[in-house]
């Protein structure tokens, strides 16, 4: 689970991990939140194998000469 900071109290069986940034402003919340699944993201690919520096489809959005 990846949330902010709170006072509120979450229980349930089925969370693993607890990820917890910073309280701020609402508006600013989802940048902060960014970082750790972007973590997440890089990190399960390389569990799973994957090629981090090249990933699958990018040549349809970035031509090279």
């Amino acid at each position: 689970m990846i949330t902010n900071k709170s006072k509120d109290e979450v229980v349930s069986e089925n969370i693993w991990e607890k990820i917890e940034v910073e309280n701020t402003n609402d508006d600013l919340l989802p940048f902060l939140l960014t970082i750790p699944l972007q973590k997440l993201a890089y990190y399960s690919a390389l569990k799973k194998g994957y090629d981090i520096d090249k990933p699958r489809n990018l040549a349809k959005s970035v031509t090279v000469e």
